[in-house]
């Protein structure tokens, strides 16, 4: 019977309480409880009796509280399963209501059970119970339900009090019903003995005792001398005072009615009249009458009759004023305030009727609440009272009832039946009345509750609130938890959630000192004089057991767990108000058949947890230091209880959504609390284990390259063994003028999208061979995160690899690497990695890869919520982080983020071969090189693998590569400077080899082969990079069929410390006219100089120009440089070619030579000067920035092309002094100028320039002094300007001719100098014009003729041949 006691809920403190009649119901027997609860169910079903319904056959004194026929009134009953406790044993004349009537044992039978048997454990249990000396129950009775068919009870059995419920009966709620009535006119009956009992002198003086009397059982207090007759006392004064007892019309059967009423709760008064008689014995002096009708009060009250009470209690209430009797005065006030409410629903009062004037219905019964609520604070008591307690709790219980009661107007809408239902019959759910909605906790509806009712929350807070004081502190255990529940229920509905969870945190107190106490009385705390067991719970037993063999014998005392889910539940409710989640970590019970693994997760959580991860929107809420001192408190009832998965689970989640606000020293106490509590759980065989906590600890997944192989004891080498995928068609030998450095592979566009989509995120991986990923973990706590097992999360292929147990240090970043084997070929993806902590479950953590759509997509999510964030207004419960969530509009299904996760992805493909290099010709990977100098690298391979090689591939890089093609992807460079970035990368790379030699290559397992490679030193390149591919192509014939478009390769890689020194430079490149020398004057001794100057006497000095360049040696060696010009007919048009000529000088350390060589001038085609300026990346769709006009276009042609031809006729080669080591000058630094142009072409017409003078007209001139190219006219004197005209070029030409004069103003001429016809002249044909000159002044002039076509306007761009001539003018006869 115990077990069903301990689960029965503490009172509800309904507001008509003191009209109820309590029915204690108790199991008897070997009922199970869930039949019990069936049964009782049906019992409680029954909320109220007519009193026309019962039965009403006793003539003497137990008559006098029975109800007659007619009437319509209603006896309510309540039906508890727990007695009050035996400290409230002073209150049984004081509040009657407060103690069960009666009580109803209820039981089951079979075939087996006996009757009498049955009885006897029914009375057994009431002994049990109730003490001996009280006056209740008085009634009883035991209801026996048949669960079967079979059984072979007889119903004729005389037991009293035992009532038997046939299985087969039809109508059995009637039967109930009728049993009831009949128990409930046993209780009358019983009322009337009481009364009488207490209308005696010795039990009125018992009733005037003390402040809270006791009266001895009934059968203890004599009965008066005459019995025959009844005492009588006088009837009452129509001034209601005290009842005057000279009149012989007045007994305590029945008070007479001062006012009519029609109302279905009032019966007529001549029913209510009761014949008098005349009492022999009368009430002492000595003694007062209040109390006693008080009592009288009380008993009308429970009967139903509450026109009795009223008039009673009005009597009482008179008494008590003129008394210092406070408690009694105050409960006397409190029963006139229910027999209000009770008249108001008997009569159907609504709040149309109650309104009198402007007062409010329920003012004047607030009004009796609060002069009895201050009554009782005025009764004189000491603490050291041992009724102090029970004054508390009748003061606690006046304020909660005072609450209540409006509580049930406000919860009502106002005044009216509701309402008084609500205060009669709370329902099942105390203190949420049907009133109440589901969505009545909303703000907005409880504050229109207020506005309907014209009660305020805050008004019955008020009310509620002074509870909470010193009054609790002289409570009982048991009845300050109750009220304090009470209190928090009623804080709970008036939408008060703090003032509720601060008055939980006291019940959860209190809870904890019973629990507390409870173990000391059943001796299972530790004796402070005992040592512990390494916390094991174990205590040693008594040192007397020693002689029995048990003095070194540990025992643990067994723990019952029964009622710690309802104390952290209790738990979680308060932290929950406060913004606490205790359940942010979820216990899993690993052994429950609906446990489900980590691999049967759902997806949607996964993907929405990642979700929340990324996002990162964590919402504080709260005050934390309040946080974070209830945390403190729930794990210290954790472990009082003690339940350990739960001190795990709460230290857990309090570092998981506290870890910002938490201090070291609370991060670093709960973490080993946690640890301690789940090693402890797994001690005692706790299959309850903790999901993972510690947030995102996962930051990314990252497939590692293969470590570096030393595959060479001379340098350090790289053998990449991950395999490249490489198109079918390389095996193709394919020419094409189009290198890869600059192009990529053989894409000709810049930027090609579909080969960076292609390429990106796609890894291949080899069969068989083990794969690391570098995993990057984080801590953010402040001490050491230690996880069991830490694996990789894949799907696809089979995947083999080892857990890790892993320790990450605190407050940092911890990179591990995760190993394994790919068993099969095919798709591998990795999802992220699964985490297992000590004494908890594994969590996968997914790691997606992050491109542009899932980047939007979180974007997109990440804006929507938090733009809801101010969207809508959340108030008290709402505005938790976690129901916030729940309103959310903005929720998309987790199917659309599933769709748009990508995770990383690794092909595996067979099994490849594996080469490395044997041996090279290089020291410790180091070449040193002069600037153009060449090189012969020779590296030795060796295949290590069981596998053949038949496919060999050389890719190089170095240093100058990756600089260039930046500048050539930005697209800033000018054309020039671009074709010579391209020239450098392609014509000149740093290495080179004979790709003929990789063909038909075949390496068997075990086998060595040799290669050479070409090294051309390069300034500014400073290391550089091998590159070897290797493959078995031609293992099966699948792999190079048409359906196969792919095949795989390894790679190798040298990489070679390059150092090139700069010691040539080539400066002041320029191309000058030739000028005229004699042959016959050269007076040089030196026979080298006077062969070197051979070279520069020309017959036909306008067709020759002289290249000149200037060489310095910035290195400390002297080198021979040579310039050799090679010229062909075909460089040089009209004219035959020339036999090759070069120079040669030796350049000493820190010096400088110039270097001079002849070049015959040559003309271009235009078609060749036509050629735009030629790409040799072969790149499309460039945009040049610049716009130039057609001439501008034309210009930059032809100093490109003429540059390009000049460089293919001069090369320049150096030599070290005295030693072999030489190589090439380049000049391709170098730059042409117009002057440069103009000298280096051939002109189409060839312009000879003389001054003649005339003596006479008949006579031939003669020539006019020349030296040196000048000219010595004589002044004021007539010469003759010869101009000879030569078409050089390939077709006939008509020339004009122009000739400028500076200074002209001193010169004086014939004709005109501009346009002067020349004619038609062929090819090769000249033709002479004459002009005469006279110079008027003496200095120097200069004189220039310029032949143009005839077609084309006077330009310097379009003229034909121009001829300069210089005259200096002198005294006559000077030279």
């Amino acid at each position: 019977m115990c077990r069903f006691l301990r689960l029965e809920r503490m009172d509800t403190h309904a507001f008509a309480s003191l009209a109820h009649v309590r029915i204690l119901l108790i199991p008897v027997g070997s009922i199970s409880r869930p039949s019990f609860e069936k049964y009782a169910a049906e019992i409680r079903s029954f909320e109220s009796i007519r009193l026309g319904d019962i039965p009403a056959d006793y003539k003497d004194e137990r008559a006098r509280f029975m109800p007659s026929p007619l009437s319509t009134g209603y006896l309510h009953l309540s039906f508890p399963t727990h007695p009050p406790p035996r400290s409230h044993l002073p209150l049984s004349l004081l509040r009657p209501s407060h103690f069960p009537i009666a009580v109803i044992g209820v039981t089951t039978c079979s075939r087996n059970d006996s009757l009498a048997q049955i009885h006897a454990q029914f009375n057994a249990s009431l002994l049990d119970i109730f003490p001996s000396d009280g006056i209740y129950p008085l009634a009883k009775n035991c209801f026996v339900f048949e669960e079967g068919e079979d059984t072979s009870l007889s119903i004729g059995d005389n037991l009293p009090g035992l009532f038997i419920l046939p299985s087969m009966m039809g109508n059995k709620k009637l039967y109930l019903g009728t049993l009831l009535a009949d128990l409930c006119s046993q209780i009358l009956a019983e009322f009337g003995v009481l009364v009488q009992a207490l209308e005696s002198p010795m039990g009125n003086e018992y009733l005037n005792s003390t402040m809270l009397p006791t009266i001895p059982p009934l059968s203890e207090i004599p009965e008066p001398l005459n019995s025959s007759r009844r005492d009588s006392l006088p009837p009452l004064p129509s001034h209601n005072s005290q009842p005057d007892i000279n009149k012989g019309n007045f007994t305590l059967s029945a008070a007479p009615i001062k006012r009519t009423s029609s109302g279905p709760g009032f019966r007529p008064s001549s029913a209510m009249a009761q014949p008098a008689r005349k009492r022999l014995s009368t009430i002492g002096v000595a003694s007062s009458h209040a109390r006693l009708f008080k009592v009288l009060g009380d008993l009308f009250l429970l009967s139903g009759r509450p026109e009795d009470a009223l008039v009673w209690y009005m009597e009482s209430i008179q008494l008590f004023k003129s008394s210092q009797d406070h408690v009694w005065h105050a409960a006397a006030l409190e029963g006139l305030a229910t027999v209000s409410v009770i008249e108001s629903w008997s009569i159907g009062n609504g709040l149309q009727s109650s309104l009198t004037g402007v007062k409010e219905p329920w003012a004047e019964t607030c009004d009796k609440l609060v002069q009895a609520t201050s009554l009782y604070q005025k009764s004189p008591n000491s603490e050291g009272d041992p009724n102090y307690c029970l004054l508390s709790y009748l003061y606690t219980s006046c304020v909660l009832r005072h609450a209540s009661f409006l509580f049930s107007i406000w919860s009502a809408k106002g005044w009216g039946p509701l309402a008084f239902t609500t205060m009669l019959q709370p329902g099942p759910k105390p203190y949420l009345p049907p009133t109440l909605s589901k969505d009545e906790s909303a703000w907005a509806n409880l504050e229109r509750l207020s506005v309907i009712s014209g009660i305020s929350r805050t008004s019955i807070a008020s009310t509620l609130s002074q509870i909470h004081g010193p009054w609790l502190l002289h409570l009982g255990a048991r009845e300050r938890i109750a009220i304090l529940a009470s209190t928090s229920s009623l804080y709970a509905c008036l939408g008060y959630r703090r003032k509720e969870s601060y008055i939980l945190r006291e019940v959860l107190g209190c809870v904890l000192d019973l629990m507390v106490c409870g173990r000391e009385e059943d001796g299972l705390s530790r004796m402070s004089s005992i040592p512990g067991t390494s916390g094991l719970g174990l205590q040693g037993l008594n040192a007397s057991m020693g002689a029995g063999g048990w003095s070194g014998v540990g025992v643990r005392m067994s723990e019952s767990a029964d009622g710690n889910d309802s104390v952290l539940g209790l738990l979680k409710h308060i932290c929950r108000v406060l913004g606490i989640d205790l359940d942010a970590v979820n216990l899993i019970d690993v052994n429950s058949a609906g446990h489900e693994t980590p691999a049967q997760r759902d997806g949607s959580s996964i993907y929405d947890e990642y979700d929340n991860d990324a996002l990162g929107l964590s919402e504080t809420y709260g005050w934390p230091e309040l946080q974070v001192g209830v945390v403190r408190e729930a794990v210290a009832v954790a472990e009082a209880l003690p339940d350990f998965p739960a001190v795990a689970q709460f230290a857990l989640s309090a570092l998981k959504t506290l870890q910002t606000v938490l201090s070291p020293g609370d991060q670093y106490h709960l973490y080993s609390t946690s640890s301690r509590a789940l090693a402890t759980a797994r001690r005692r065989g706790d299959t309850k284990s903790v999901e993972y906590w510690s947030g995102r600890p996962v930051v990314s997944v990252t497939l590692a390259p293969y470590a570096p192989h030393s595959l060479s004891r001379s340098c350090e080498l790289i053998s990449v063994k991950l395999p490249a995928e490489k198109l079918v068609s390389a095996l193709q030998s394919v020419s094409s003028k189009i290198s890869p450095i600059l192009t990529g592979v053989t894409d000709p566009f810049l930027y090609n999208p579909r080969r960076a989509a292609l390429g990106e995120g796609k890894n291949l991986v080899v069969q068989n061979e083990v794969l690391e990923f570098v995993v990057i973990l984080q801590n953010p706590y402040i001490f050491d995160l230690e996880w069991q097992s830490l694996t990789l999360s894949t799907a696809g292929v089979l995947f083999e690899s080892r857990p890790l147990r892993v320790v990450i240090p605190a407050s940092s970043f911890h990179e591990v690497i995760l190993s394994g084997k790919a068993l099969e070929t095919g798709k591998l993806i990795v999802r992220g990695c699964r985490v297992q902590a000590p004494g908890g479950v594994s969590r996968e953590f997914i790691m997606p890869l992050i491109t542009g759509e899932e980047e939007q997509r979180l974007s997109r999510k990440r804006g929507a919520l938090t733009s809801e964030v101010d969207r809508s207004k959340y108030s008290g419960i709402e505005s938790f982080p976690w129901e916030k969530a729940k309103k959310r509009q903005s929720r998309p299904p987790s199917t659309a983020a599933k769709m748009s996760f990508r995770f990383m992805e690794c092909t595996v493909v067979p099994e490849q071969p594996f080469l490395r290099i044997r041996r090279t010709s290089l020291t410790h990977g180091a070449l040193m090189l002069y600037n153009g100098e060449q090189s012969t690298i020779r590296i030795t391979l060796e295949n290590v693998s069981p596998l053949p090689i038949d496919f060999l591939r050389l890719v190089f890089e170095d240093s100058t590569i990756a600089p260039a093609q930046q500048a050539l992807a930005e697209g800033d460079l000018s054309v020039f400077d671009t074709y010579e970035t391209e020239y450098s990368l392609i014509q000149r790379p740093v290495f080179s080899w004979n790709q003929e030699e990789g063909k038909d290559i075949h390496i068997r397992p075990g086998q060595k082969v040799t290669l050479s490679i070409t090294c051309i030193g390069k300034v500014g390149c400073t290391q550089g990079t091998i590159h070897f591919s290797y493959s078995n192509v031609h293992r099966e014939r699948s792999s190079l069929s048409g359906s196969t478009e792919v095949f795989h390769t390894r790679q190798l890689s040298y990489p070679i410390m390059v150092t090139v020194y700069h010691m040539l430079e080539c400066h002041a490149l320029d191309i000058l006219p030739f000028p005229r020398y004699d042959s016959n004057n050269d007076d040089a001794d030196d026979e080298q100089v006077r062969a070197r100057r051979q070279t520069l006497y020309m017959d036909d000095e306008a067709s020759w120009c002289l290249f000149s360049i200037e060489v310095r040696n910035t290195y400390g060696s002297p080198f021979d440089v040579t310039f050799e010009r090679v010229q062909l007919d075909s460089q040089i048009g009209l004219c035959s070619g020339v036999p090759p000529v070069s120079v040669s000088t030796t350049v000493p350390p820190g010096s400088m030579s110039r270097l001079v060589l002849p070049i015959r001038k040559f003309i271009l085609a235009e078609d060749k000067l036509s050629q735009p300026i030629p790409t040799l990346s072969d790149r499309q769709f460039v945009v040049h920035k610049s716009k130039l006009s057609d001439q501008e276009a034309r210009s930059q042609r032809e100093f490109f092309w003429y540059r390009e031809e000049l460089f293919n006729i001069v090369h320049g080669k150096w030599r070290e002094t005295g030693g072999v080591r030489s190589g090439e000058l380049s000049l391709r630094q170098q730059r042409m100028t117009l002057p440069m142009l103009e000298t280096l072409r051939l002109e189409h017409a060839w312009v000879q320039m003389s001054l003649t003078a005339y003596e006479h007209p008949s006579v031939e001139g003669r020539p006019v002094n020349e030296h040196e190219g000048k000219f010595y006219p004589p002044a004021d004197e007539f010469v003759y300007l010869r101009v000879k005209i030569t078409n050089t070029s390939p077709t006939a030409q008509v020339f004009v001719m122009d000739i400028d004069l500076e200074p002209s103003e001193h010169v004086i001429y014939e004709g005109v100098l501009h346009d002067l016809g020349v004619g038609r002249l062929e090819r090769g044909e000249s033709r002479q014009i004459d002009i005469a000159f006279c110079f008027l002044a003496k200095g120097r002039f200069e004189i220039s003729a310029e032949v143009r076509s005839f077609e084309v306007p006077r330009s310097d761009s379009c003229r034909a041949g121009i001829g300069h001539l210089m005259a200096i003018v002198r005294d006559v006869g000077a030279k």
